[in-house]
Formats: C-alpha cells, sequence, structure tokens
C-alpha cells in the first residue's frame, strides 16, 4: 500500500512511541533497530518470523507474529505507525491506526525520521543499491567514522543491517521501487546505474528514468553526486546533473571518468585492480567478492570517501575487508563437492552480472541455478529478458513467480521466463512445486560444480535442503 508522506517530517524524537506494520523486513527492521538504538520506544509485527527480528528483540523491542489490533494498543494520541509497502489496505492494524486517528507513516517518512540533523550519504540505482551501501560503510568504519546506516541486507562484517553511530553521517540505501528516494534530501549520492525496472510504480521507462533526474535534484547543493558511468542511465544522469550545477564524480573503467579502474583482475571470489583519479595511480585495490559489477560498486564508494576527505589506503582497507551482505553472492555452504550461494538478482541485469561472477567462481565446475521470478509485472514485463540471461548458466530450473503486493495472473508463471532460456531443453526446467526444488538441484549438480539460488522471495529458504539433500548423497 501506498501512504502519503507529510508536508512536514518530524525528527525520531518526536513521534512518540513507534509500531512498525512489516517490522520483519529489511528496511522497516533497520528503521525499528536505529530508533531503538537512540532510545525510542518501539514495537512492531510481521506475518513471518524473518531473520531481522532476533537482534531486534535482543534490543528489546516487542515483535509480534501475526497481525492483531491489541498490537497497537499500547500508543497513545500522537503516537506513530511505520508501515510497509508490502501491506495491504484491509490490514487489521492498519486500519485500527486509522480509526484512532494515529500518525501514519510510510518506510521513506519513518527513514527520513531517523536522518534529521545528519550529513546523507545516500545511494540509489537500479541495481547494486545495498552492496554498495555496505561497501560504503565498511570503508567509513575503516577510515575512522562512526556513520549511523541502513542497508538493505546485513553485513557479513557486523552481523546487522543497520546501527546508530556516534558521527553526522548517515549512509542509507535510497530505494527508487515506490518513489521514497525523493524524500531523503541527500548531502551527497551515490547512483550505480539506472535502467528500468519497477513499472508497477512508474509506468513507463520515461518515467522511471525522470525519478532519477529528480532524485539529484534532491541532492544538497553544496553535496556532490557519484555516478557509474559505465552505465548508460547513468552517463545520462550525470550530464544532467553537471548541467544543472551539481558537483558529479564519474567513475567506471571508461578513459573520462573522473575515478577510474584499471587493470582489473578477476580471480575466483576476488578481484584486484588499480584506482586512477584525475591521471593519478593511488594504488591497488583488492576485494573478497567476485565479479566486475561489484569492482564498479567498491569504485563509487571509494569515490564518494576520497570526495568526503577520507585517505585512500584506510578507505581501500576497508574495501578489501567487505566480505558481503546477506543475499549477494552469499556461499551458504558445501557439501558433497558442490558450492551453493544465494543471491537476491531478479532482474535481468542482476542475473546476467551475478552469473559472470559465478563463472570466475565456479573454475572448471558447472554452473546449475536455481531462479524464482519476483512480482507479476516485473515477469510479464522482462520475463523474457531474464530467461536470456539465465542462458549463461548450464543448468537451470525456474520456479513459479514469487507474489509480493499483487495478485496472481494465470497467464504469468515461471514458464514464461523458462521457455526463454536459450539451453537445450533438457537443461531447463519449470518446477512450479517449490518443495521440489532442492531435489531437481541436486540431481542435476555433480562433484565440482556450484548451484546458485537466485531470486527477491522465498528462494532464499532452499539453501539448508539443498545442503542437506547433497550431504545425504554424499554419506
Amino acid at each position: 500500500m501506498r501512504l502519503p508522506v507529510p508536508d512536514v517530517l518530524l525528527p525520531a524524537d518526536q513521534l512518540g512511541r513507534v509500531h512498525f506494520i512489516g517490522i520483519g523486513g529489511a528496511g522497516l527492521s533497520a528503521i525499528a533497530r536505529i530508533m531503538a538504538a537512540n532510545g525510542i520506544a518501539v514495537s512492531g509485527s510481521d506475518d513471518q518470523d524473518t531473520p531481522f527480528l532476533p537482534a531486534l528483540r535482543e534490543l528489546g523491542v516487542t515483535c509480534h507474529l501475526g497481525y492483531d489490533p491489541d498490537h497497537l494498543g499500547h500508543l497513545a494520541d500522537g503516537d506513530t505507525v511505520v508501515v510497509t509497502t508490502a501491506a495491504r489496505e484491509d490490514n487489521v492494524e492498519v486500519a485500527e491506526a486509522r480509526r484512532r486517528g494515529l500518525r501514519l507513516l510510510p518506510r521513506s517518512a519513518g527513514l527520513a525520521a531517523t536522518m534529521a540533523g545528519s550529513r546523507v550519504l545516500a545511494v540509489a540505482g537500479t541495481h547494486g543499491k545495498t552492496t554498495t551501501t555496505g561497501l560504503l560503510t565498511s570503508a567509513l568504519l575503516a577510515a575512522g567514522a562512526d556513520p549511523t546506516y541502513a542497508v538493505g541486507g546485513v553485513l557479513t562484517a557486523t552481523g546487522q543491517n543497520a546501527d546508530a553511530g556516534t558521527d553526522d553521517l548517515f549512509v542509507a540505501e535510497a530505494d527508487e521501487s515506490d518513489g521514497a528516494f525523493l524524500v531523503y534530501r541527500p548531502h551527497a549520492a551515490i547512483v550505480t546505474n539506472v535502467e528500468a525496472d519497477h513499472l508497477d510504480n512508474w509506468g513507463t521507462e520515461e518515467a522511471y528514468h525522470a525519478a532519477f533526474d529528480e532524485f539529484a535534484d534532491t541532492v544538497d547543493r553544496h553535496g556532490f553526486l557519484v555516478c557509474c558511468v559505465d552505465d548508460p542511465g547513468a552517463r545520462t544522469l550525470a550530464a544532467t546533473a553537471r548541467e544543472s550545477g551539481l558537483e558529479v564524480i564519474t567513475v567506471g573503467e571508461a578513459a573520462d571518468c573522473d575515478v577510474r579502474i584499471a587493470d582489473l583482475v578477476l580471480e575466483g571470489s576476488t578481484s584486484r585492480s588499480h584506482i586512477v583519479r584525475d591521471g593519478a595511480d593511488l594504488g591497488e585495490l583488492r576485494l573478497r567478492i567476485p565479479g566486475r559489477h561489484y569492482a564498479l560498486d567498491a569504485a563509487a564508494a571509494l569515490a564518494m570517501g576520497l570526495r568526503l576527505g577520507f585517505p585512500f589506503g584506510e578507505l581501500a582497507d576497508g574495501l578489501a575487508a567487505f566480505t558481503g551482505t546477506g543475499r549477494r553472492m552469499e556461499l551458504k555452504g558445501e557439501a558433497a563437492g558442490v558450492r551453493v550461494y544465494d543471491s537476491y538478482a531478479h532482474h535481468h541485469v542482476e542475473i546476467a552480472g551475478d552469473l559472470q561472477a559465478a563463472r570466475s567462481v565456479v573454475g572448471a565446475g558447472r554452473l546449475v541455478v536455481a531462479f524464482q521470478p519476483h512480482l507479476v509485472s516485473r515477469t510479464r514485463t522482462l520475463g523474457a529478458q531474464m530467461g536470456q540471461a539465465l542462458g549463461a548458466a548450464d543448468e537451470v530450473v525456474v520456479l513459479d513467480v514469487y507474489l509480493a503486493r499483487e495478485d496472481a495472473d494465470p497467464a504469468v508463471t515461471g514458464r514464461l521466463v523458462a521457455d526463454a532460456v536459450p539451453l537445450p531443453a533438457a537443461q531447463v526446467m519449470f518446477e512450479a512445486d517449490f518443495d521440489a526444488v532442492p531435489a531437481e538441484l541436486v540431481a542435476r549438480a555433480r562433484p565440482g560444480d556450484v548451484i546458485l539460488t537466485l531470486g527477491a522471495g522465498s528462494i532464499t529458504q532452499l539453501a539448508a535442503p539443498i545442503l542437506a539433500l547433497l550431504q545425504e548423497r554424499d554419506a
């Protein structure tokens, strides 16, 4: 559901007690954690016991399972309810909050409330936001800063997706899917790429690109914008932003970039390159995450840190120590000589990037991929392109569409994706039975292979049963 952003955004310490509807999601759990760490009374509800909830409970946050109007019983006039975009209009807690006249805020306004008084460093883009936000946070921490951060995934190094820092920097993943990134008014921002997505909200590719132009206009005129201009959409945005008078720092492998990646070498699950700024070689950057797209994300984070005045060596050390975020080419385990990875990739460009990275990891083995399309609207529009991208694997199992925020459409299933995979029929399967997928993957995998699960939905739950079946086979 879409809630309007209030004309006046109150800081978090003026919201009273705050209850989160959908507290188990990556976005709301991050906001709740920061508020709780700053002494605000926080509670919440969710219909699933997600991995984010145990850490909130450790902070003393009451997290209910299921929705019930009684969960709002402790709130009084002047208190606040923050609502996930995934909530339905008929959610009983939303109805109760409206009945009682409580302050109702969308996720974007809840996050903006926690940013009050901070220099916001926003990370936006169609792909790579979570990883780049994590990389920037890791780099700044290594350089001696102590930023507040809110990331769309768990940082492997900290085990958290958010924390309250002690200085004035606030690193935030800025989501464009529902227009949330237009609310934050950052001091500086990174845009990793701009390629049409979330057309269920924006309608047209032109409107989606225009939203990024509007986002650039929200950046402080005394601040700056970092754009990864190897991507055509981000290059166009950089030119438009410069014309408007905003300082723009361009990043990429292209020769005209202000901060350039040179001599990139991908080595298994690592990479190394040299960073050149304005023609001067600053030194080597080594990463412990695979793939060209992650090297570009790291360079963008590095460019922002350098512009903020932090030294290259310390920033590079922080980036070199970064081991990833949850669900971004995350190694879940190994059994029977087969490694199992999980990734959040759900757009055809993200799929292509992760499969390229996985090729570097797998070496002489084969790549066995399971993909769960996310959203009916996205699958309807981009399903054929998703299937084409999956053709870079050796074996492909496509699940049915994960339903979120939308109703099912019998004409739009995972078969639309599977039919577009350019591999022999024996190497591609559409499997509508979620529980049957682990056995199908294990049957296709051999020692030395990599199994990679891809998608933004429930497919992440399959890593454990896959590993269990591999262990049984090995025994």
